[in-house]
């Protein structure tokens, strides 16, 4: 009974955890690009009363042992990595990224890191960064007094400037992939830091022909946060938390009643 209590006791830990990713995915429903977690786990050890295969009394052997469980304990809260939907902006500095690769910006301390959010700016000098003022590496900068500014699909930057008739480039965004992008460190403000685990990182260009995907200008990538899916799998993890907090006050009032026996 004690150990049932115990074992009911990771369930709710358990369950606790799968909630509080559930809440985070909801709370980031329309955050750009944002992917959704989830959490996994695997049972605890088990307590072998009785090995499968061991001789009975008798001339045979037991088919099937005794083997109590301890419990669950998390392994990983992972993310999913599944393309979300492009939704047009009209914007001329969004981009989105149709298919696999990360953009590249520099922090103020110059840190590179990683993000699928592409909805850019120019900062005071005409440079393309965050919204939170991380400069876009390579770093590409747009000439004071542009018309007109184009994004192809491979990233290569165009502007068209006043008395001018024909476009001139002025550079190319760089796109970044890794072998294990769930190995990436969430870093919060849609950043995401690389890690032994991520693999180093592979750059390139847009081109589906090159193991990246197409830059889209004039639109952003939605989050991949299916609502209908959190919620049904928020009553789930709800009904198993409840469900183990019954397990806890069954093994009570087992123990309630073994204390009440009378010789």
């Amino acid at each position: 009974m004690i150990r049932a209590m115990w074992t009911a006791a990771t369930g709710m830990t358990a369950q606790q955890l799968n909630v509080d990713t559930i809440a985070n995915n909801l709370a980031n429903v329309n955050t750009t690009a944002f992917k959704r977690s989830r959490a996994q786990f695997s049972d605890l050890l088990y307590q072998i009363q009785r090995m499968p295969g061991t001789s009975s009394s008798n001339v045979g052997v037991f088919p099937v042992g005794v083997q109590v469980g301890a419990g669950v304990r998390p392994v990983t809260v992972a993310k999913e990595w599944a393309q979300g939907n492009l939704t047009q902006t009209g914007n001329d500095l969004d981009v989105a990224v149709d298919g696999v690769g990360f953009f590249q910006v520099a922090r103020p301390d110059g840190t590179i890191m990683y993000t699928r959010n592409g909805s850019f700016k120019r900062d005071n000098i005409g440079n393309l960064v965050t919204g939170d003022g991380d400069v876009l590496n390579p770093v590409i900068t747009i000439p004071s007094g542009a018309l007109k500014i184009n994004i192809a699909q491979d990233g290569t930057v165009s502007v068209l400037l006043p008395g001018v008739t024909q476009a001139s480039q002025i550079g190319q965004i760089q796109l970044t992939r890794f072998d294990n992008p769930s190995g990436l460190v969430a870093m919060g403000n849609n950043l995401f830091l690389d890690s032994f685990a991520s693999g180093p990182p592979t750059q390139g260009v847009g081109g589906f022909s090159t193991g990246f995907g197409m830059i889209q200008q004039g639109f952003l990538e939605s989050s991949n946060v299916n609502l209908a899916e959190e919620m049904v799998n928020m009553i789930i993890a709800q009904r198993s938390y409840e469900v183990n907090s019954k397990a806890i006050q069954a093994a009570d009032e087992m123990m309630q009643m073994a204390n009440n026996l009378r010789r």
